[in-house]
């Protein structure tokens, strides 16, 4: 996996293996009030197009994203940030990672959902091209709270973008 300078240090963006689920879950309840239990981490990392990817700084989990692939579009499912690491540039690495996975002709777009209540959330998504295209009214289990649809659509000149560096880093 590519190492992703930030600007406080290397970040080093890998798939999630076993031993880095107690680092998950601990970001996972510093980072929501209605964290996944284990049980539910292992359960969707089981379906077949489910995918867990750390990101780590000077060795230590600092982030982490869950998501699922689809015919046309990457779908996040959770996505957080240990709050000692915040600001620092890891989340924009795990989402540019995620950006690149797009392709122009298949997989163009990533989307999520997002709770109403968590603007951070929304303006750091914001900031990184994604849009607000609906609210899902009552969608989430633990509370009758709204979610905004969040997405990234790649445009054609970004593909083409994504495809020349990819030529030229490999």
């Amino acid at each position: 996996m590519p190492r992703i300078e930030s600007n406080k240090s290397c970040v080093h963006i890998r798939w999630m293996i076993r031993r880095d689920m107690p680092s998950v879950l601990a970001i996972e309840s510093s980072s929501f009030e209605f964290p996944w239990t284990e049980e539910e981490f292992i359960r969707c990392l089981r379906q077949r197009d489910c995918i867990g990817m750390v990101a780590e700084r000077n060795e230590e989990v600092a982030g982490f994203m869950i998501y699922e692939l689809h015919k046309t579009r990457i779908h996040i499912l959770s996505f957080a940030v240990h709050p000692n690491f915040r600001r620092e540039g890891i989340g924009k690495a795990m989402t540019e990672k995620l950006v690149s996975k797009l392709a122009y002709q298949r997989r163009n777009r990533i989307v999520l959902e997002v709770r109403e209540t968590n603007l951070s959330a929304q303006l750091f998504f914001r900031q990184l091209g994604f849009r607000a295209t609906g609210v899902l009214k009552d969608f989430y289990e633990d509370t009758p709270e709204d979610a905004f649809l969040m997405q990234f659509r790649q445009t054609a000149d970004e593909a083409m973008d994504v495809e020349a560096n990819k030529r030229f880093a490999g």
